[in-house]
């Protein structure tokens, strides 16, 4: 314990005081140096922000080595700085290396920018879902059918780039499916890995489309991989069914003017006793909000 004691004491007490100041200041690189290293501080995250800093931090390191070399003479002061802006280069070169690794396709980079990267979405997260579709975007010509009812199996996931999708059951029309929405959302939350079905819906191109398409098993192995993939698709897929739901919903219409509500299926037995009780449930099943509810009068055009 005395010996702790005398440590610090020796520590504190024992080392040279200051007893005269330096009148002159440091040169202008000593200076250049403090200054980069407080901007490269103030660098964010993510690859760019990497750049920035390590950039910014190696720049301050190289002008502390000119200054240790001219200004101050001292070659253990210079060795340090010297070996530190080594590391930043190196991490620099490693940085910019990833960055030029993950370049995508005009269409993905705009997929990018208009659905993963405002959810925070890394560009390594990214690689990995455009590597599960194999980097490829697929085109159907107007008229052509992406899936036809009662034929089509469930095979795979996809994603609309360009074009509008017109969605009908029975030749009835439903709704369109828009870009940056899923094709075939309903019907993959509609099975679990291992189980096997087929469209209940027609999906035709009413315009030249592109769509990106990810093959089902593949993608459950990149899920089983990568959990935040999963959770995060398992978001994606959820809104996109919302929006279908109520894209259906402002379509159907109950009699005397009344508007049906996917949301509140009991509402209108009460208020309209001679309707037919509505079930939608039995249509409205995990993965089936395309199909019609059963009691509906008449459908807006």
């Amino acid at each position: 314990m005395g010996e702790n004691a005398s440590f610090w004491e020796s520590l504190i007490y024992a080392h040279p005081t200051c007893t005269t100041w330096k009148q002159e200041a440091e040169g202008s690189i000593y200076h250049l140096a403090s200054i980069l290293f407080v901007v490269g501080f103030m660098g964010g995250s993510g690859f760019f922000g990497l750049l920035y800093v390590f950039s910014l931090l190696g720049l301050g390191f190289l002008c502390s080595s000119v200054w240790a070399w001219l200004d101050v003479c001292a070659a253990d002061i210079f060795s340090w700085n010297f070996i530190l802006f080594a590391i930043c280069f190196v991490q620099f070169i490693y940085v910019t290396y990833q960055v030029r690794s993950v370049s995508f396709d005009r269409e993905f980079q705009e997929l990018y920018s208009a659905l993963f990267q405002p959810l925070g979405i890394s560009l390594t997260v990214y690689r990995k879902i455009v590597l599960c579709c194999d980097a490829e975007v697929v085109t159907l010509e107007k008229e052509h059918c992406y899936a036809m009812q009662g034929k089509t199996p469930i095979d795979k996931l996809s994603l609309l780039v360009s074009g509008r999708i017109r969605v009908t059951v029975d030749g009835e029309f439903l709704h369109y499916i828009f870009p940056l929405q899923f094709l075939d959302s309903p019907e993959w939350d509609s099975l679990r890995p291992t189980e096997e079905g087929i469209f209940q819906v027609t999906l035709t191109a009413e315009t030249d489309c592109r769509y990106v398409a990810w093959r089902r098993k593949k993608l459950y192995l990149l899920f089983a991989k990568h959990r935040f993939i999963s959770r995060l698709f398992s978001i994606l897929i959820g809104s996109d069914i919302a929006e279908k739901l109520y894209a259906l919903n402002d379509r159907v219409h109950v009699g005397k003017g009344f508007r049906y509500d996917i949301r509140l299926p009991n509402f209108y037995h009460v208020s309209l006793p001679e309707t037919p009780p509505v079930q939608p449930s039995h249509h409205l099943q995990r993965g089936s909000p395309r199909r019609k509810p059963t009691g509906v009068a008449n459908c807006g055009s």
